[in-house]
């Protein structure tokens, strides 16, 4: 059947018979599709009979998409509902991106809505079709980055993620597989959808995909490939290939929703499957590379054990162990390597174990400089490769901890005197160990080395060093050993670069005489060359990641060829370099160090001046706040005062209509006693608060005379100098500003004594009211419930007035305030005053200057005249201008008196 007889049969019962249509797209499934030939063949059927029958579903294919008019066709057909068309036009449809992926993906990306049309699969409520729907997508979306934008922007994540949480995240079947795959094509490589994961804030629906329980024992075949799916998810947003800011950002997310926490636990965890322990600290290396929030974090992780041991020691010690896994020590160095990536804090920290003042006397704890010293020493070849590059990464680009490094001591042996590490990293080089320690320690050798004339010193210093390396490089040796040679050569060459000259039998000029004379400088560059030309050097310089078929294939580390790379073409040019040069270099590197000395100064004056600034502008933020706070409270407690009065005056009529209605004389006397001791008790308080009103008052007066003298001197100041006019009117403003708070305060405070006045006068009022009151007759029991009632009202009255008192003892806290801020205010009036000051002597000094040049000029122009009146050019005198213009004045003045 060819693609036109499809194509009009399929048209012909498109809306009459789809059980026709559909048994029309089986059978052309089961022509394209191999499943049915795979499944039928012999066991005794040739080797090469499944090839031959991918090439015939592969050429039905491009018979089939020939006619670009049969797959929009077949694209409509999915659109239908009915189960019969759509599910077999799906697979068909899958089949055909099996076979020709690339020549379907066009046909489909330019058709109107084509991969629109088929997103609406994930939506379809029959699961059958939705799955196949994902299988669909994973094809259409093989490497090709313009489908999956589209097919992220159709809300592809959203439902994807649903699907997953639906059919129990980790603990789902194949459908929850099929899901990551399809994420993991929709996210790798492609930066886009990467930005837009992350900002649709999808990261954070991850988090419970990693959440394990305290049994981690029997999990199943699909759980364990589940959740390594996951973890490549995890590693895909954070991969070191993707951009720098688009990593970071992703890192930081991670940490913040709590997957960064979630994936250290799985790490600390007992019973998790070996594969999901390696990939779960890969995952976790390249979440904390270079991110030092993360990587802080994870520095503060400490393992579940009796005592509490820091991650990081636990990890290191299954590297130095022979007995892990191989991948397993390959996974933990790449985590070390994340770890100390970028992170200065953490370099210092590992560093910080090895020296003499923080290594722990007792024994009871193990750090992680005891365990790369353990490893770098041990017998295994592995452990010595491992430990020495996680410890040329505690190095790395920074100067300090080589020196440092320097200081560590080993004791070798009971007996002996202790050796330093880079003394004991010499000694077994020379002792002819296997080329795996040997490639590692020259590595770490080299690292050292390399930017630190110090380290270079002290290994010249040792005059074993030097002829090492100059016969290691001299021999001819197998292929196995020209690794060693070129590292020799690096190393020397090295020695040679950073080397200050401060050994006069090892300066720059003897040692090149030295390779010259015993080596060759051709033989010497080959050698060096031979590092950049290795096989495995090629394979490390690819990723950050140490992956190696082998421990046999473990030789170079990744950030090592960024420093081959870097140091190859400056030591060959250093090699054939005279000394004059050498001289001219170091004069130039002098100058530059003196200029980048300079640059440095002045980046840390203007940072500091950006710092006073700030701390400036914050100021000024904070005392604006204050300032509308403090208005705030006074407009509040302007209205609760009201509120008091209105009470008041309520109360007082209340009294009023009580006491006309006394009947005891003696209940009224005790009464009368008890109101005595209240009302005396409010005088004295009275007294308390216009003495300290009184105060108040003085202090204002005292800002006031300081005030008006600024006012005063600030005018006198701007009439003798126009140019500092700008300042001095900002300084009259705030002075005028603050006087103008000082005025509210005062009326406040006027307005508040005259409340007090006003309560006193009450009081006296109550008093007199209470020991005038006559007795009036009538029964006791009336009598006695009056009493109770007016005592009742009276003990309110003065609870309230107690409250008034407090309120008026807030309101002078508030008072004590704006009399601070307006003499904080003061004092900056007075360096204003001071710096206008200085400003006007300036000004006074520029006046001098211009005066001294006009005296000049008048000289000038004197000199001039007599020169021109020399020549018998007639010039005339400013004298004579001015009597002449005072004439003509004289003569305007007759003519006005005659007028």
């Amino acid at each position: 059947m060819t693609g036109g007889m499809l194509y009009v049969l399929l048209n012909r019962y498109l809306s009459s018979d789809s059980e026709i249509i559909g048994y029309a797209l089986d059978t052309l499934y089961n022509v394209i599709s191999n499943d049915l030939e795979e499944e039928e063949q012999d066991d005794s059927e040739e080797e090469n009979l499944p090839k031959q029958v991918d090439d015939l579903g592969s050429q039905f294919t491009e018979i089939f998409i020939k006619q670009q008019e049969n797959v929009t066709l077949l694209l409509t057909l999915v659109e239908e509902f009915d189960f019969h068309v759509r599910w077999p036009g799906v697979k068909l449809l899958t089949s055909l991106l099996k076979q020709q992926g690339t020549q379907v993906q066009q046909i489909i990306l330019v058709s109107p809505m084509g991969v629109s049309r088929l997103m609406d699969l994930l939506a379809d409520s029959r699961e059958v079709i939705r799955n196949d729907g994902v299988l669909l997508l994973q094809q259409l979306t093989k490497s090709n980055a313009a489908i999956q934008k589209i097919v992220a922007f159709e809300n592809a994540f959203e439902r994807l993620l649903d699907i997953i949480t639906e059919e129990g995240n980790s603990d789902g079947g194949i459908v929850v597989e099929d899901c990551l795959l399809l994420l993991q094509n929709l996210l790798k490589n492609n930066n886009s959808n990467q930005n837009f994961f992350k900002e649709g804030s999808y990261i954070q629906r991850m988090k419970p995909w990693f959440e394990v329980g305290d049994d981690n024992c029997g999990w199943s075949a699909q759980k364990v490939t589940n959740l390594h799916l996951m973890l490549q998810l995890v590693r895909v947003l954070v991969s070191p290939t993707n951009p720098p800011g688009a990593t970071s950002s992703c890192q930081k997310a991670m940490f913040h929703c709590g997957l960064l926490q979630q994936l250290c636990t799985i790490l600390m965890a007992t019973g998790v499957p070996a594969d999901i322990l390696t990939e779960t600290i890969n995952t976790v290396s390249e979440v904390i590379r270079g991110c030092q929030m993360n990587q802080d974090y994870f520095a503060s992780v400490n393992a579940p054990s009796n005592p509490p041991r820091p991650a990081i020691v636990v990890l290191l010690m299954s590297m130095v162990n022979e007995r892990q896994p191989f991948v397993l020590r390959c996974a933990v160095l790449y985590c070390f390597q994340c770890f100390l990536y970028k992170n200065q804090k953490g370099q210092g920290e590992i560093v910080s174990t090895l020296l003499p003042s923080t290594i722990d006397a007792t024994g009871n704890s193990v750090s992680a400089g005891q365990l790369l010293c353990g490893g770098l020493f041990s017998t295994d070849s592995l452990s010595n490769w491992c430990a020495a590059v996680a410890l040329a990464h505690a190095l790395q680009e920074n100067a300090t901890l080589k020196e440092q490094l320097l200081r560590v001591q080993l004791a070798t042996s009971i007996g002996n005197p202790p050796v330093s590490l880079l003394q004991q990293c010499t000694n077994i080089l020379s002792q002819g160990s296997k080329v795996q320690t040997r490639v590692g320690l020259l590595m770490l050798l080299c690292t050292w080395l390399s930017n630190c004339s110090i380290a270079v010193t002290h290994f010249l210093h040792n005059p074993a060093n030097i002829p090492f390396l100059t016969g290691q490089i001299a021999e001819n040796l197998g292929e196995e050993e020209q690794l060693v040679q070129g590292l020799c050569a690096l190393l020397l060459g090295i020695s040679i670069y950073y080397n200050d000259n401060s050994l006069e039998n090892y300066r720059k000029e003897k040692l090149k005489q030295l390779i010259e004379k015993r080596i060759g400088r051709e033989n010497f560059i080959e050698k060096l060359g031979f590092i950049s030309k290795h096989e495995l050097y090629s394979r490390a310089a690819q990723k950050p990641q140490p992956s190696f078929s082998s421990p046999d294939h473990m030789m170079f580390d990744h950030e090592f060829t960024k420093l081959v790379k870097e140091l190859e073409g400056v030591i060959s040019k250093a090699i054939y370099k005279s000394s004059e040069e050498d001289k001219k270099e170091e004069e130039v590197k002098k100058t530059l160090e003196q200029h980048d000395n300079i640059v440095t100064h002045y980046k840390k004056v203007i940072r500091e001046q950006d710092q006073e600034l700030e701390e400036l502008k914050q100021r000024i933020n904070t005392l604006t706040s204050q300032n509308e706070q403090l208005q705030g409270t006074v407009t509040q407690q302007v209205s609760q005062i009201q509120q008091h009065k209105d009470q008041y005056n309520l109360l007082k009529v209340q009294l009023g209509k009580d006491t006309q209605h006394h009947n005891s004389h003696s209940d009224t006397f005790q009464m009368n006693g008890i109101q005595m001791e209240e009302v005396s008790k409010l005088k004295e308080e009275l007294e308390e608060w216009k003495n300290k009103h009184e105060l108040l008052q003085g202090q204002l007066r005292e800002k006031d005379s300081v005030i008006e003298k600024l006012k005063t001197s600030q005018l006198e100041m701007g009439a003798t100098e126009q140019s500092s006019q700008t300042s001095k009117s900002g300084g009259l403003e705030l002075s005028n500003e603050l006087q103008k708070e000082l005025e509210m305060l005062r009326s406040q405070i006027q307005l508040q004594s005259a409340e007090i006045s006003k309560l006193q006068i009450e009081n006296q009022r109550l008093q007199i009211m209470n020991t005038t009151a006559d007795p009036v007759l009538g029964d006791s029991g009336a009598t006695a419930a009056n009493n109770s009632e007016l005592e009742g009202r009276l003990e309110q009255e003065i609870k309230e007035l107690k409250s008034e008192v407090k309120a008026l003892s807030e309101e002078k806290e508030s008072l004590k305030q704006h009399l601070d801020s307006s003499s904080s205010t003061v004092a900056i009036l007075q360096d204003e005053k001071s710096k206008l000051q200085q400003e006007v002597a300036e000004s006074k000094k520029e006046q001098d200057d211009l005066l001294v040049l006009l005296a000049d000029q008048d000289q000038k122009l004197s000199a001039l005249k007599i020169k021109l009146k020399d020549l018998g050019v007639p010039v005339e005198d400013e004298d004579d201008i001015e009597s002449g213009d005072q004439g003509d004045e004289d003569e305007d003045g007759d003519e006005e008196e005659q007028d």
